[in-house]
């Protein structure tokens, strides 16, 4: 499985990733730090834990239209998260994370590779000093792995996902386990 998810890069845009850092950087998202209108009340919407989107309990089909909802979420000093306009912010209830990282593409080996995600939204995520990736374990025991996205909001990694990082990190044999991205060494332990 590896050889599909981590090892492509084909499916990153731009060919390579480099290409996608630059068309990363060079993407705008409003400026929905700076917006602090009156609180309106509640959007009577849900992120589910596997990232599918509902509003008064039906799932969103249209995936565009979740885009652009997910280009207007912020997540409060306190946790909760928004979606906000210059002219109003809705409470949206989120299960889990914000996102979900479905794909993973890799470049380069040990501490020169670099990780990308493409989230459950089409957008790309590179792991590195400003997009940590954290590990936590349910009470279950299930790892529960995550990828900070940007301004607190984070992407849950999914299993198939996960099990591609696994496989990098017992081949390269680090001690902790782990995974290096843009320079930066991820231990896959739960955070302590």
């Amino acid at each position: 499985m590896a050889e599909s998810n981590a090892q492509n890069t084909a499916t990153a845009p731009g060919g390579s990733l480099a290409g996608l850092a630059k068309l990363l950087a060079e993407q705008k998202l409003p400026p929905v730090e700076k917006w602090n209108p009156a609180h309106c009340g509640h959007s009577d919407m849900r992120i589910a834990a596997d990232g599918t989107w509902f509003h008064m309990g039906t799932p969103i089909g249209r995936p565009a239209l979740v885009k652009l909802f997910s280009t207007v979420l912020r997540r409060e000093p306190d946790g909760r998260h928004v979606l906000v306009t210059p002219v109003e912010k809705l409470d949206i209830d989120v299960e889990d994370a914000a996102f979900v990282a479905v794909e993973m593409t890799s470049e380069g080996a040990g501490r020169d590779r670099k990780l990308a995600f493409r989230l459950n939204t089409d957008d790309w995520v590179i792991a590195g000093p400003d997009h940590a990736l954290r590990f936590e374990v349910a009470a279950d025991g299930t790892p529960r792995p995550y990828l900070h996205v940007r301004r607190g909001l984070e992407a849950l990694v999914n299993r198939p996902v996960f099990y591609d990082l696994a496989e990098i990190a017992l081949g390269e044999g680090a001690e902790p386990a782990g995974v290096w991205s843009s320079g930066v060494f991820f231990p896959m332990g739960a955070a302590a």
